[in-house]
């Protein structure tokens, strides 16, 4: 989250706030999605506390994460096109969000990144892939580089894994969602966040998070990620030997610069970098006719270790 993209969610969350709207966001909230399709919901339990995912099709697996503020449901586009391809999807609630548990005691990238692995270790399918958004991605380079057996290949989408300032900086960015107002707020930024189409069912999802956020606990652990340090994502980025992929939407609001962002990323990785023109911080959401095939192709790609050279 960069500080242009969070001063227009501020902004407009203020004049929600001021036309006196929130009632009516509350109200939304609470009401369930019609007709959305439902999967059984499981569990792995940590000695921190509990991961819920969905598990999804069958072949060679591949584990979705979501970034802060979001649920698995974000991948609800993208399941269906890779479980018809041929693949098993498990797409988790990071630790504090949807239906994972809350007060854990570390809401970092690490720790999402120690979830994602133990989830990989439970499964027991071999080396699996992970696609990581934006924070996610810093999560997911943090398993592939600490846990290389387990992790076969990364793809990052929009990914978020370098600080973009001080840390108090970052903990000033997450006050604003203390209050009441606070997922009213975050719906206003998310939305910010696809700017060119929205799916179909963009409302009744924005609905469903924003009711999320509203159960005790969930808005906290938004803060704690917004506030926390992505330095040990960044700082494995060279260490990490597995084939990567990187997809970025070219207006990205989460960047000043998404290509630019992108070849930051990948460079060290040694990753290809596929932009997805006109899409936003979730090109796989906004535009999943477009960006699923060129996961695809990175997914049939034969596994080669990468090197970074000496």
């Amino acid at each position: 989250m960069k500080w242009g993209s969070f001063g227009r969610a501020v902004l407009g969350g203020a004049l929600v706030l001021n036309a006196g709207l929130v009632s009516t966001a509350w109200a939304q909230d609470t009401r369930q999605n019609e007709g959305e399709k439902t999967m059984t919901t499981r569990f792995l339990t940590t000695a921190e506390g509990r991961i819920a995912y969905d598990d999804t099709g069958s072949g060679p697996v591949v584990i979705c994460v979501p970034g802060l503020g979001d649920l698995r449901g974000e991948y609800r586009h993208l399941t269906p096109r890779l479980v018809e391809a041929g693949y098993r999807v498990v797409a988790m609630d990071v630790r504090g969000h949807g239906e994972s548990s809350v007060s854990w005691p570390d809401y970092s990238v690490a720790s999402i990144g120690q979830d994602v692995v133990a989830l990989a270790h439970h499964l027991d399918a071999g080396p699996v892939t992970v696609v990581g958004t934006s924070m996610a991605a810093g999560a997911a380079i943090w398993a592939a580089a600490e846990a290389p057996e387990r992790i076969g290949k990364i793809a990052l989408i929009g990914p978020a894994v370098r600080d973009g300032g001080p840390l108090w900086k970052s903990r000033v960015m997450s006050w604003p969602f203390s209050g009441p107002w606070g997922p009213a707020l975050w719906g206003m930024f998310y939305t910010s966040l696809y700017p060119t189409k929205k799916p179909a069912d963009f409302d009744a999802y924005l609905t469903k998070l924003r009711a999320n956020l509203h159960e005790p606990g969930r808005l906290a652990a938004v803060r704690e990620m917004i506030a926390s340090s992505k330095a040990a994502s960044e700082a494995r980025l060279s260490k990490v030997r597995v084939p990567s992929l990187v997809l970025m939407g070219t207006r990205d609001p989460d960047f000043s610069d998404p290509a630019a962002e992108a070849k930051r990323v990948a460079d060290p990785l040694g990753a290809s970098v596929q932009l997805i023109e006109g899409a936003g911080h979730y090109p796989h959401a906004e535009m999943p006719e477009v960006t699923t095939p060129h996961l695809l192709r990175f997914l049939g790609e034969r596994r080669t270790e990468v090197s970074h050279g000496s």
